[in-house]
């Protein structure tokens, strides 16, 4: 289950195809990050670069040259070096690289300096995003200054460089076939970490100890990275947005909520369940947890070719007001309280974003201030919640401190919305029988 060879050829071909005339798109690597003195956070690749390459390594380059008639796709990464791979293991080389990525050719990063010039003199335009590699920034625009005092004699001028994200971020958006099913296998993974914590969950414990049920499914199942540092909040730190000391203890009576997802081969999930330390929902949770999952329900709807992008939020924002009003925490007409906001007390972030290579993917939300129209292959979140301060004195006692968040992944295809995580239990019947039986598939165990 991965990307061909031929897919990331499509890709760069389609981005390629794109591209305006005489221009050229320039997509570095990540760098290797220091964690502490010469101790180094765990490489992950920039994901533009890991989407056109599927090359792994730091310290390359790609290039795609439109109309260059020797060859529009070059990399430049590192050579081989014995010593140095004994120690940091194996690299690929120019040679093999070019090979195993289906590139025209490639060349050793020590000669960037030598080579990318001449492929930028004449171009119109250089499609590069300037501000995230500011080493590479300067470098570029020497290059292009010397050129331009080169060709201003001529009455020349050198290239303008524009963003590349618009036009590379509009296509990753769109999920293929290939991606969903990494994404579906991420949330698979993710889900089943989901249910063991809900398993081995009990008053007592610490917030840490389900992070490690949480780790301990994604590693065995070949994930060996978070997509982003797991939320396990229980009572008031579920009121936390992106809580994630996960050093409290598990109380009797509290709920848990816990935002986790694994990354799979290049490729995030993003689950959001919340249940209670003791497994039962007390009345209160009951009440305000059903409001939460018919909004999420009702959300998860509105995916459709034609909606646009709002219209999952606006439904969510909708039964939540409706549910807040019946439970007495707003007072008024439901459309007078959506037109002046009064939800956001209680609800205050929206229903969800995009989801692929990162956890909040690329693309816009709106197109010439409109919002987007869904398409299939489109792959979001939806995470609906309500959130009531353990200290509002306005809110009966028994709902005070009580913080929800339901979310699933979501696939748009041509039939409709496919929930990639509905491996993750999430009615309330289905989760305290979970945790009554304690029972995990043997997957879950290993």
């Amino acid at each position: 289950m991965n990307i061909t060879r031929a897919e990331y050829s499509r890709r760069r071909q389609r981005l390629l195809d794109a591209m305006p005339a005489n221009s050229i798109a320039i997509v570095p690597a990540a760098r290797e990050q220091l964690r502490s003195r010469d101790t180094y956070f765990p490489f992950r690749q920039d994901s533009d670069f890991s989407y056109l390459t599927g090359f792994n390594e730091p310290e390359a380059l790609l290039v795609l040259a439109a109309g260059r008639s020797q060859g529009e796709s070059l990399l430049f990464c590192r050579e081989r070096d014995e010593e140095k791979e004994l120690w940091d293991g194996p690299r690929l080389g120019p040679e093999r690289a070019a090979e195993e990525c289906g590139l025209c050719d490639a060349f050793p990063i020590g000669d960037v300096d030598d080579i990318l010039p001449g492929l930028l003199e004449g171009r119109d335009l250089v499609l590069y995003t300037l501000g995230r590699f500011p080493q590479l920034d300067r470098r570029l625009q020497g290059y292009l200054a010397t050129i331009d005092a080169a060709a201003g004699s001529r009455g020349d001028r050198a290239a303008e460089i524009a963003s590349l994200d618009p036009l590379l971020h509009d296509q990753r958006l769109f999920k293929s076939a290939a991606e969903i099913r990494l994404m579906a296998r991420a949330a698979e993974i993710s889900a089943a970490g989901h249910r063991r914590a809900m398993a081995r969950c009990k008053p007592g414990l610490f917030e840490y100890h389900l992070e490690a049920e949480l780790n301990h499914a994604f590693t065995a199942a070949g994930a060996r990275e978070p997509a982003y540092s797991s939320i396990v909040g229980s009572g008031r730190n579920a009121l936390v947005m992106h809580y994630c000391d996960n050093n409290a203890a598990l109380k009797n009576g509290d709920l848990v909520l816990i935002d986790a997802g694994c990354e799979f081969r290049g490729y995030a999930s993003d689950i959001t369940r919340t249940f209670p330390v003791n497994g039962r929902f007390s009345g209160a949770q009951r009440a305000v947890y059903e409001i939460v999952l018919a909004s999420q329900l009702a959300a998860i709807e509105q995916i459709a070719p034609g909606n646009h992008w709002d219209q999952p939020h606006r439904a969510s924002v909708r039964v939540i007001t409706e549910g807040l009003k019946d439970l007495g925490l707003l007072r008024g007409s439901v459309d007078g309280l959506i037109e002046s906001g009064a939800y956001r007390r209680f609800y205050m972030h929206r229903v969800g974003h995009w989801l692929g290579m990162d956890v909040h993917d690329v693309g816009d939300y709106k197109v010439y201030g409109q919002w987007r129209q869904l398409e299939p292959g489109m792959t979001m979140t939806v995470e609906p919640g309500i959130y009531i301060a353990a200290d509002d004195e306005q809110v009966p006692a028994r709902l005070r401190g009580i913080g929800i968040r339901i979310e699933d992944d979501v696939a748009l295809t041509r039939q409709g919305p496919e929930i990639l995580s509905a491996a993750a239990p999430k009615t309330i019947a289905d989760i305290e029988h979970l945790m009554a039986s304690g029972e995990l598939t043997q997957e879950a165990l290993l």
